[in-house]
């Protein structure tokens, strides 16, 4: 049984009242940055063991009454067709993507705000598609000299250029599909337009990493700074928070260094800046809801050796630099991590040493570890994925869940009329003849039951794995890891 070490529903009742709260401090009005992800924030799941992947938007539905949501695209990453790497579609069809998710669970989506809008004809192509399909859009502009002229940027000239976001409720949520969005600027232009039009509004950021009270090399904000090594991010102590208030308070580089400039932003908007630190601006309440500092550090550290493993192999496909390796070979020490505490990676390793071919292992609830090899019917991964259930299931090991006869004729059909040179099946193919198996064979209906307990589950794969086994692994919830290294010595690999 996994350990729990965050407590969920405390999570979304304090974050709601903290929000409530910051809302009444500005006179009724708030407009929320929402930094990180609003729907499967799997990291965080991944080092908050507990902490649920849409956590955040429960926390959101509380607050739907007075909730919009206001969605912020950078216009150069609508005519770059900039991909989310995660979701591989563009930030274009992830606003349409998102536009559907806020509704479908019953948030209000007022507007979609076109950022640094230059007139360019991708970004007016998507305007004309948004307002056919009804969405309200709003446009801002580029600011010459932002964010350090501040007498440019708080004037007529500067966010006064810009189009007025219409909004209707007390809490206005800006988020948007990626970095670099212009968010928090957004959320200036419309405090210094609500100032002029007489309407008192407010600014707080909301985002969960780092946690501002753990310490600052506490293992959930080193995985913090794991996870953004290719961005150069650090954490860092807060020194407006210290000189302030005298209180050790952890935040990240970008928000201390542009602190000064925001302050100085808030005080021409307002007269003076209502906070003293970026740390003050902030409204997560993540940290208060740890019960088991143990398990959470744990957790993190295993999530930092999967980043690590995840830079291995994205450089093995030129697709990493070295500076992000020594970073995280840095944060690993720091954290106090190595693989060896990954017991997968031994286990995987060993396997494929003594069958000559590339395996898997799988780290099961129990703690047992299960282990699939490479055979001429299956992948290892394949082959892992129905060993797994089998363990889960009580199933005996000699009682084959699908019959050759099933699969030969898949292998069949993949080679000789789909064009594929691998036989062997695929975990998604796997999957799928499970299911029809288990139409009927009550023994393939038992190991389908144990799907869900995969989830949370750690794996560690001898070889770079397919494109198709990572998505359907991780669809399955189970952390995966790989050695950078592939199957053949071939300089093509194709995805499949």
């Amino acid at each position: 049984m996994k350990k729990v070490g965050f407590d969920n529903d405390k999570y979304v009742k304090l974050q709601s009242e903290k929000i409530r709260e910051r809302i009444s401090k500005f006179g009724g009005k708030l407009y929320l940055e929402f930094g990180g992800k609003l729907f499967d924030d799997f990291h965080a799941s991944r080092v908050l063991p507990g902490f649920k992947p849409d956590s955040k938007l429960q926390m959101l539905l509380e607050l739907k009454d007075e909730a919009e949501v206001v969605i912020v695209i950078n216009s150069s990453d609508i005519e770059k067709n900039k991909i989310r790497g995660d979701l591989g579609i563009t930030y274009d069809l992830d606003v349409l993507r998102l536009i559907d998710a806020f509704k479908g669970v019953g948030l209000y989506v007022g507007s979609v705000v076109l950022t640094r809008f230059a007139e360019q004809p991708a970004a007016i192509a998507f305007q004309r598609r948004l307002e056919s399909l009804d969405v309200k859009v709003f446009r801002h502009y580029s600011i010459p000299g932002y964010p350090s002229d501040i007498e440019a940027i708080v004037s007529d000239e500067g966010f006064g250029k810009n189009d007025y976001i219409e909004t209707a409720r007390r809490l206005v949520i800006i988020t948007a599909p990626g970095p670099g969005s212009g968010k928090m600027a957004t959320c200036l232009s419309q405090l210094y337009q609500d100032n002029k039009r007489g309407i008192k509004a407010g600014y707080a950021k909301f985002e969960t990493f780092p946690i501002w009270n753990l310490p600052l090399k506490h293992p959930v904000n080193i995985a913090y700074e794991a996870a953004t090594a290719d961005l150069n991010d650090v954490n860092m102590i807060d020194p407006f928070h210290m000189a302030a208030y005298g209180e050790t308070t952890v935040n990240y580089n970008r928000d201390v260094e542009i602190f000064p400039v925001l302050a100085a932003m808030f005080g021409k908007i307002y007269g003076e800046s209502p906070y003293k630190s970026p740390t003050d601006m902030g409204v997560n309440m993540a940290g208060n809801c740890i019960i088991d500092d143990d398990t959470v550090c744990e957790a993190s550290k295993q999530e930092i050796i999967r980043r690590y493993y995840a830079a291995l192999c994205a450089q093995r496909e030129g697709m990493e630099s070295d500076n992000v390796i020594y970073k995280l070979d840095l944060l690993m020490k720091q954290a106090n991590a190595t693989p060896d505490i990954r017991r997968v990676v031994k286990a995987a390793n060993r396997k494929a040493e003594e069958t000559t071919t590339p395996a898997a292992a799988l780290e099961l609830p129990s703690g047992e570890i299960i282990t699939g090899k490479t055979s001429a019917l299956l992948g290892a991964s394949a082959a892992l994925l129905l060993n797994a259930l089998k363990a889960l299931g009580g199933i005996k090991d000699e009682i084959p869940l699908i019959a050759r006869e099933v699969i030969e004729p898949i292998q069949h059909l993949k080679v000789d009329h789909l064009g594929n040179h691998n036989p062997r099946l695929h975990t998604d193919e796997i999957l799928i003849a499970l299911a029809i198996c288990a139409a009927s064979s009550p023994i393939a209906e038992l190991a389908m039951q144990q799907l869900g307990k995969l989830r949370g589950c750690e794996m560690h794969s001898s070889v770079i794995l397919t494109q198709v086994d990572e998505k359907t692994l991780k669809k399955l919830g189970i952390n995966v890891t790989c050695e950078p290294q592939y199957q053949t010595k071939k300089l093509y690999h194709p995805k499949r």
